[in-house]
């Protein structure tokens, strides 16, 4: 295989395009050679097959929507209460709007892995794995809530992400005043997380 790493970044950057507009059908290398604008044939100088493309997808948008060091740094340098938290689920949503076709990528990787078996196994320990560091994070924070907060925080801002970036007028008014995305996020940590919930010791 060709050992160009910023062509094959390049490369996967387009295969999270294509996946994102075309969904897992049209992911195919000539779809992807033509996004990135590179000769047809390229991308299979680059991965062994479809399955190697998918994983090396999910690795890079692990990257994508990480969130900014300096932007959680600055973030906990604040007091450890629901505010934070708060601010926290603000930084996840603006990611995952900043980088809308990253995010509809994700969504489908998790529609195709529900159709792969071999995908299913590699995607749930990438996913699970995420949602055990929030877990090691939250609680190593020292933030309010424990497990079980981040998981229902989890599930609340999986499910308000999706609608919002799939079918965003589902949600437009359903709660008179409330703005979406941010006013739901707001509403989200003030219903999962009450005023007086302390960090566990």
């Amino acid at each position: 295989m060709a050992g160009n790493p910023e062509r094959r970044a390049a490369l996967v950057d387009a295969g999270v395009e294509v996946l994102a507009r075309e969904g897992a059908r049209g992911l195919t290398f000539r779809a992807v050679d033509s996004a990135a604008a590179v000769p047809v044939g390229t991308a299979s100088n680059y991965f062994t097959g479809r399955d190697d493309l998918l994983r090396q997808i999910d690795s890079r948008l692990r990257v994508r929507l990480a969130p900014d060091p300096e932007v959680l740094g600055a973030l906990l340098a604040r007091p450890r209460d629901r505010s934070l938290v708060t601010a926290l689920m603000h930084d996840l949503t603006a990611r995952a709007t900043g980088d809308r076709s990253g995010y509809l990528a994700l969504l489908e990787l998790r529609l195709e892995a529900t159709r792969r078996p071999e995908l299913r196994a590699s995607f749930t320990s990438s996913v699970r794995g995420d949602l055990e560091y929030g877990m090691d994070f939250h609680r190593e924070a020292g933030l309010p809530g424990g497990d079980e907060t981040v998981v229902v925080l989890y599930l609340a801002m999986l499910g308000l992400l999706m609608e919002h970036l799939t079918l965003p007028d589902v949600l437009d008014g359903v709660l008179p005043g409330v703005g979406v995305p941010e006013g739901l996020v707001e509403r989200i940590v003030a219903t999962v997380l009450p005023h007086d919930a302390q960090a566990p010791t």
